[in-house]
């Protein structure tokens, strides 16, 4: 009989790569599928990589016949909050498409548990700046919608018969694994702590802050910052939830607490010991002022805790991978 495994979708990532690594510490079989159009192969560094689509059936079929898998664990999907608005079928394509095609194929080869990777972004603007898991769902982008798509999938499917899951609505994940052996190289990234970190390394030739005059302390843009390594060890908990029977969750994912774009960029030029060029420009589409977790009930349903909870360490882990890839360290993969 064939042990159980744990398909990832998007395991070459960012995110997905980290839990990737956090599954094989604990020894467990993973599978990994990724087209690598964001992601790359030394990202991997548990299990099988299997290049490929998340939307296409056929490798699908050919996937689930080759091995046992219980568990899926998705995090395939375009991420970039502007683009969704420029290109809004992309992202219905790939975030909500193909994610019916997988559900598809976990229902029909008896996938038990799905972890899905959601986004803050369902909430749209929540009132006074913060949301709880009941708070109402209004994304203001298509990229929030076509993974609040999914959701609704999800929920329906687990109320049909199918797999049991947990939906994580991450809001800003940030860092770097900290000893260095991963980290985020994505192109063309949008994420303000790797941004801030390239101009630290002389990746870019400044730093944006996308408008200035929202009600806000300080007038930018507030967000909740996660650690990477604590969102990665959520999915590893709501795995053990799920194993021991828990049912259907969705939970926020995030400290409770924000920071805004000028404390994120004082940190960085903190940690780099040199002020960073800063160029203010207008707001762009699609961005809430603030948006903060209520989140206590993933701590309270999956026994979550965050390790590494703390803005300074999340600019250090994430500036020392960015002056890997300034010096072409042959340890670090990096966008071409």
């Amino acid at each position: 009989m064939k042990s159980r495994s744990i398909l990832v979708t998007g395991g070459a990532g960012y995110i997905g790569s980290h839990v990737v690594r956090q599954l094989g510490e604990q020894g467990e079989t993973v599978v990994t599928l990724d087209n690598l159009s964001t992601g790359f192969r030394d990202a991997v560094t548990s299990g099988e990589l299997i290049v490929g689509d998340t939307g296409d059936a056929a490798l699908l079929e050919k996937i689930f016949g080759l091995h046992a898998i219980d568990t899926v664990m998705h995090f395939a999907a375009h991420t970039v909050v502007p683009e969704s608005v420029a290109n809004p079928l992309k992202y219905y394509r790939n975030n909500t498409a193909c994610s019916r095609t997988l559900l598809e194929l976990c229902q029909k080869h008896g996938v038990r548990h799905i972890v899905f990777s959601s986004t803050a972004a369902v909430y749209g603007i929540p009132e006074g700046g913060r949301a709880a898991e009941d708070a109402p769902t209004r994304p203001i982008n298509p990229y929030g919608t076509s993974k609040l798509m999914t959701e609704w999938m999800l929920r329906d499917l687990a109320a049909a018969g199918g797999p049991r899951y947990v939906a994580l609505r991450y809001f800003n994940v940030a860092g770097c694994e900290p000893s260095g052996i991963i980290g985020q190289s994505t192109p063309k990234a949008t994420l303000l702590v790797k941004v801030a970190c390239e101009a630290a390394t002389g990746r870019r030739d400044h730093v944006s802050i996308f408008g200035t005059d929202y009600t806000t302390p300080d007038g930018t843009g507030v967000r909740d910052y996660i650690h990477v390594e604590d969102l990665a060890k959520a999915h590893l908990d709501a795995l053990r939830y799920l194993r021991a029977g828990g049912d259907p969750q969705t939970l926020n994912c995030g400290y409770g607490h924000g920071y805004s774009v000028r404390q994120v960029l004082d940190a960085v030029a903190r940690a780099s010991g040199a002020p960073l060029k800063v160029v203010e420009e207008p707001r762009r589409a699609g961005d809430p002022p603030s948006l903060v977790a209520v989140a206590e009930r993933v701590r309270e349903v999956l026994g979550w805790e965050p390790r590494y909870d703390d803005l300074d360490t999340i600019v250090r882990t994430s500036l020392a991978w960015e002056r890997k890839i300034a010096a072409r360290d042959p340890s670090a993969y990096w966008a071409a």
